[in-house]
């Protein structure tokens, strides 16, 4: 049996959610209490530009990616096992959807890895890949779930889903152009 029914995988997405969040509070506690940054809305980048928040925000994003990529491989796996009964999307659009998520979450690596200040260049490269694949990644699955109703999901849930989609590509188009 495949590791994405084995029981207790379920709590690697939640694992996610809980270590990514932290991974950008903790870093802007440190910065605001080390008098780096101003505490009002900086952007997620200046809370890892220099020492010590700089090591724990890059220590706590990659972990964060290494957590996407198992997320999107249960996700790819899940889906892929569904399909095998009731055939709702090709299994390229599956892989296609999977790759896209995986760059975005080299993307994010990119950006823990090369700090704002030091290498602007490739670390706004790699927001854009993140972000970017990010937003194509969630809004792919948005569509995987619509074709999946329903049998697998429920059409609340498959709206619940795309309004997220929704305002992540509005909200990546200021990240981008600013």
């Amino acid at each position: 049996m495949r590791c994405c029914f084995m029981p207790g995988v379920a709590f690697v997405p939640a694992l996610l959610v809980a270590w990514s969040s932290a991974a950008f509070i903790v870093p802007y506690v440190v910065a605001v209490l080390a008098g780096h940054i101003d505490p009002f809305v900086p952007y997620i980048s200046d809370t890892g530009t220099k020492p010590p928040e700089s090591g724990i925000f890059c220590f706590m994003i990659n972990i964060s990616s290494i957590l996407g990529v198992a997320t999107m491989c249960i996700r790819s796996l899940v889906i892929e096992k569904q399909n095998e009964s009731s055939r709702f999307i090709s299994s390229t659009c599956n892989i296609l959807s999977l790759c896209i998520g995986l760059l975005g979450c080299v993307g994010m690596a990119i950006v823990a890895s090369f700090q704002e200040l030091s290498v602007t260049s490739v670390h706004d490269v790699g927001a854009l890949v993140a972000f970017g694949c990010g937003v194509v990644y969630i809004t792919l699955q948005s569509i995987i779930s619509y074709k999946s109703c329903p049998q697998w999901n429920t059409y609340r849930m498959c709206h619940i889903r795309m309004a997220i989609s929704l305002i992540s590509c509005i909200a990546v188009i200021p990240s981008i152009l600013y």
